[in-house]
């Protein structure tokens, strides 16, 4: 139980003598003021990457120290170097030089900064031993002292050194004790000359031992430790902590929708603001178009859902960091074992319903990685805001006039949403996703006041990967939808002209009229357009496959545009019947809700919008959630498959519904 052979090859290498390469990796258990400490030192000058493959963050920042520049690395936070998990997977490969953030090299990191908990001392000397036996020059830097200190326990600094053999300094994030010691201290740490055992067991008794050497309990007042213990037995009672997080996720999604509802209404000024300035400059034409129709507006229906985005994980930041957040964990998880998934899975499921995207986003909490792909496969069955259009519409065709019948209507979307995801995760588990479920074992951390220039930072960052991951590909989107729903072009409507030609003869005699048939010939020809586009000639030649479903051609066009953002299909059918978007003008729901097919039968019948009901409550159609679910489950393949999948549930459910509904005569 020595230090190894590769001692020598590892002494050699210093941070003073690597330069303008040198790097430091930061490792620690979860919760111990790693990255708090990571910040303090990098200020302003942190960015934020992924490790190739997996969607796990890492800190970057290049700082000099010494007078040479060293980059410095925050790793995530893990118990072990040698549990299977993606976080330990991912402080193995770095240690061992196979792993690296994206931009960064791939090699061994020159010098380590431990990061040990004064108040969970003992746990953390476990991990501490299993990083100093790697023989890797190395400074500890031990936090929460001040809490260690009111909690009676005193770390004897120069004891602690000479057990693990390198530079020891004692850290408060709070008050900011000992941070310039440590960033004086990164350019002198050393190679442990300690003799850490390699043998589990002997580990463990290594870590008492030394523990028990350099920690001293002193008689203190343990209120706080009883406050703990009783806000613990609250919060995770099988009843009362379950009524507890109802209430507490409650106000937290009664701020995000009353909060963000004030920034989200300026952009839609803002961005309807700067469509008009651009269209009342250039000449009309197709690059006015191009630019109002299918840049701003598209670009403008994505970034209206960035307030939502960012509150919601600047509130989960919050809940986090006071301590809350994994107490709520634990007392979810009872209630998502049985159906294969974590507790950690509420977070991402909750998100949901406002959007999918960061609901997906979110599911990098899950620590296990089939649990967290299953996460992100099934939380777009949740009904997010953006559904919420469809409902309206389809329940007040089905309920008109009956806001109780539309309630519950609306309710039992929700309840089908739910009821899909919780039933696909049993499955997902049992088949592709397949493996013993990993029982949750998580540290229940210390409750603290939550650092707001912390979480908001978090937050911001969050927004940012949104507008950078799924902006630019929605752009495109936005631009190919445009072209499909514009080109090739038509001649105008005949049946228009001749309204045109009739309301020039009765301009003078009847001007309200006149104008009315004008209208009217307006609304034509944007139907007329509308059909022969190629998106419209697309919905054509679509509408067989949707005909189980009750769709016509013109439902068809409608379901089709949906695929790229579902709550565009509201004004899509308010165009194709109406010839006007704006479905809240005068006469066009009432349009749309009795317009006929070409044989002369309704649109939207009572099977026809039962089944449409249900197959938005189950499709997916969300292009950008599909973006977004390729980049953190790590590949196409799991988009494609969760495309496919809940397209399939959607398509055969809504068929169903429709059979069962027309066989009973509810036609």
């Amino acid at each position: 139980m020595s230090t190894t052979d590769s001692e020598s090859s590892h002494a050699a290498r210093t941070p003073a003598s690597q330069g303008a390469s040198s790097t430091i990796a930061f490792i620690g258990n979860p919760n111990v003021g790693k990255t708090t400490l990571f910040n303090k030192l990098a200020g302003r000058k942190q960015k934020t990457s992924n490790f190739p493959g997996t969607t796990q963050d890492a800190h970057l920042a290049s700082l000099e120290i010494a007078g040479a520049m060293r980059t410095l690395i925050d790793l995530p936070g893990i118990y072990s170097l040698n549990l299977e998990q993606s976080e330990s997977s991912i402080c193995r490969g770095v240690l061992e030089g196979s792993t690296a953030p994206a931009g960064s090299r791939a090699a061994p990191p020159d010098s380590i900064l431990l990061v040990l908990d004064g108040t969970n001392l003992l746990r953390n000397l476990r991990l501490a031993g299993e990083v100093l036996a790697k023989q890797f020059p190395t400074l500890v830097a031990v936090t929460m002292t001040d809490d260690a200190s009111r909690r009676g326990i005193h770390i004897d600094k120069e004891r602690l050194e000479s057990h693990l053999g390198c530079p020891v300094v004692l850290v408060s994030n709070k008050t900011g004790r000992g941070i310039d010691d440590v960033r004086a201290a990164l350019a002198t740490g050393r190679v442990s000359s300690a003799m850490i055992p390699t043998d589990a067991d002997a580990l463990e008794r290594w870590a008492d031992e030394v523990y028990a050497d350099v920690a001293s309990d002193s008689a203190s007042d343990n209120n706080a430790d009883k406050l703990t213990d009783r806000l613990d037995r609250a919060f995770t009672h099988p009843v009362l902590g379950v009524l507890m997080f109802a209430a507490i996720m409650t106000g937290l999604f009664w701020v995000i929708f009353k909060l963000a509802a004030f920034p989200m209404d300026g952009i839609d000024w803002l961005f309807a603001t700067l469509g008009s300035q651009v269209a009342s400059i250039l000449p009309e034409g197709p690059v006015r178009d191009l630019l109002t129709d299918g840049v701003i507006a598209g670009v403008g229906g994505t970034v209206i859902f960035l307030p939502q985005i960012i509150l919601l994980f600047f509130l989960i930041a919050l809940l986090e960091q006071s301590g809350y957040l994994a107490r709520a964990a634990f007392v979810i998880d009872r209630l998502l074992r049985p159906f294969g998934l974590p507790g950690h899975a509420f977070v991402p499921f909750l998100s949901a319903h406002a959007c999918a995207i960061p609901a997906v986003m979110a599911a990098r909490a899950v620590p296990d990685r089939r649990d967290r792909l299953a996460t992100i496969l099934v939380v777009p069955f949740m009904s997010c805001s953006a559904r919420i259009p469809v409902y309206v519409l389809l329940t007040q065709i089905l309920f008109p006039g009956s806001s109780t019948k539309q309630a519950l209507a609306f309710t039992g979307c929700y309840i089908i949403g739910i009821t899909a995801s919780l039933l696909s995760a049993i499955l997902a588990r049992g088949t592709i996703l397949r493996g013993k479920s990993r029982p949750m074992a998580l540290e229940l951390p210390r409750y603290q006041m939550p650092g707001l220039l912390a979480a908001v930072k978090h937050s911001l960052g969050r927004g940012w990967m949104f507008v950078r991951k799924a902006g630019t590909v929605i752009l495109a989107i936005s631009v190919v939808l445009w072209w499909l729903n514009t080109y090739p072009g038509s001649d105008p409507s005949p049946k228009a002209e001749s309204l045109r030609t009739e309301a020039s003869v009765i301009a003078l005699d009847a001007p309200e009229q006149a104008e009315a048939l004008l209208e009217q010939a307006d609304q034509e020809d944007a139907k007329h357009a509308s059909r022969n586009t190629f998106l419209g000639r697309i919905g054509s030649a679509a509408q067989p496959v949707f005909a189980p479903l009750g769709a016509d051609r013109q439902l068809t066009v409608g379901i089709l545009a949906s695929f790229a953002a579902r709550e565009v299909f509201v004004s899509t059918m308010a165009v194709q019947i109406a010839g006007n978007e704006d479905t809240e003008s005068e006469g066009v729901f009432e349009a749309v809700s009795t317009a006929k097919r070409d044989d002369g039968s309704l649109v939207f019948s009572a099977a026809t919008s039962w089944s449409m009901l249900v197959f938005f409550v189950l499709a997916i159609q969300c292009l950008p959630t599909l973006v977004v679910t390729a980049k953190e489950a790590g590949g196409w393949k799991w988009a494609v498959l969760q495309l496919a999948w809940m397209s399939s549930v959607a398509y055969v459910a809504a068929a169903l519904t429709r059979l069962v509904l027309v066989s009973t005569g509810a036609s």
